[in-house]
């Protein structure tokens, strides 16, 4: 942990929300450090931008950076990740986890660029923010010092942070005077909700909990059909036009929205050893993983196929628990990316009411073949008296098993 009163000019990862702003003007109260704001603009919301401005001009805060990163954090980071196809635990699509990595990423090069000797982040020593914002920090810039002030203030309650507040005329939204029903966090991928009324794992989440979606059993009585097009494992188009990857990944979070696609109730294993309960939205990320399954389910060979499958575990939980920037991250990075130059081609889809249906796809690079699937004369694409010898030398062992078995 760096000597905070050695901290002299720090660049803090800010959201505008009540707690970034008790942070940013505890750091300038308490350490007495200058304070350069950073707000990501992750395709959480523009209403959330300019207050975040105004909030921190309020504070007294010369140096401001609002950098728009949506089409860097979906064609650097998120449209990566899919080409893996990951997912932590079996389900979750790692929504929050892999926007960490670009948020330390940009505090490190502003800590650079304006010569400020630390970085700090709002996340609580609870949870798995804390690891990834610090662990890409460090990997980044071995040197830079990291302020954790969830860590190493002296508040001891909601009421001693309303408080400072107050007494440092830091607004105070109305519903903030009391205990907020759950926390949120939202990015082009997905928005998360977790704690207080999501805190029972038995009890249902009340329906104003949900960011992204309609409920599937309010969304229309009518198939949605869609076709999107890959490139070496990238989607590029969705029904014939081309889009970047931002406007892509937005385009489909509309579409899933409004089919009632992509809800997840989860309760997760937390990188720092606690199970937490998260009710997690990624409309548009649902789809792609589906379709993104559907090409490559012609266009890889199957020993490829099962080995990115095997992979796929580590790979998430690399990510999940921080290590993006990781050497073992990238090198499987690298496999995948290899096994993705020949994953080209189409996948049609249908949405209805929370289902992604894939009804077809093709390719110019496909392996599927008919004349070797076919029920009819397949014109001796493929010997079926060929089997009988491939049976039985896999069944050599089996046998001698079997055979030792009967003996005892």
């Amino acid at each position: 942990m760096p000597k905070l009163q050695d901290v002299k000019k720090v660049v803090l990862a800010y959201s505008g929300g009540l707690d970034t702003s008790i942070i940013a003007k505890w750091l300038q109260t308490e350490l007495g450090a200058e304070v350069v704001t950073f707000t990501a603009d992750l395709g959480q919301g523009e209403s959330d931008l300019e207050p975040a401005r105004r909030k921190a001009q309020d504070m007294g805060i010369k140096e401001i950076f609002i950098r728009d990163v949506r089409e860097e954090f979906v064609k650097d980071f998120v449209f990566p990740m899919f080409r893996a196809n990951a997912q932590y635990e079996g389900v979750y699509l790692l929504g929050t986890s892999i926007a960490r990595p670009l948020i330390s990423k940009h505090l490190v090069e502003i800590a650079r660029e304006t010569g400020a000797d630390a970085v700090a982040h709002g996340a609580t020593g609870k949870g798995n923010d804390q690891v990834r914002f610090e662990l890409s920090a460090y990997a980044l810039n071995p040197d830079i010092k990291v302020i954790a002030p969830w860590r190493d203030w002296t508040f001891k309650s909601r009421t001693d942070l309303l408080n400072f507040a107050r007494d440092h005329q830091i607004q105070i939204a109305k519903d903030k005077l009391g205990e907020a029903p759950f926390s949120v966090d939202a990015n082009l991928l997905h928005s998360s909700s977790e704690g207080k009324v999501l805190e029972d794992p038995w009890v249902e989440a009340p329906e104003y909990v949900h960011q992204r979606s309609v409920s599937p059993m309010d969304a229309p009585d009518q198939v949605t059909e869609i076709v999107i097009s890959f490139r070496k494992g990238d989607p590029v188009a969705i029904d014939g036009k081309e889009m970047s990857p931002a406007t892509l990944l937005s385009a489909l979070n509309d579409l899933g929205r409004d089919n009632g696609i992509g809800r997840l109730d989860l309760v997760e294993n937390r990188f720092v050893g606690m199970k937490s309960r998260g009710v997690y939205e990624t409309p548009g990320g649902t789809i792609l993983l589906a379709a993104h399954r559907a090409i490559e389910s012609i266009t890889l060979d199957r020993g490829a196929a099962h080995l990115k499958d095997e992979l796929m575990p580590r790979y998430a939980e690399l990510i999940y628990n921080g290590f993006w920037f990781s050497p073992e991250r990238e090198m499987l990075q690298a496999l995948i990316d290899k096994s993705q130059e020949e994953v080209e081609g189409d996948v049609r889809l249908k949405l209805y009411k929370g289902n992604v249906i894939v009804t077809g796809r093709r390719s110019p690079k496909s392996l599927y073949s008919d004349a070797l699937v076919t029920f009819e004369d397949d014109r001796g694409a493929y010997d079926q008296k060929d089997a009988e010898g491939f049976i039985r030398l896999n069944g050599l062992r089996l046998r001698t098993l079997a055979a030792r078995k009967r003996k005892s």
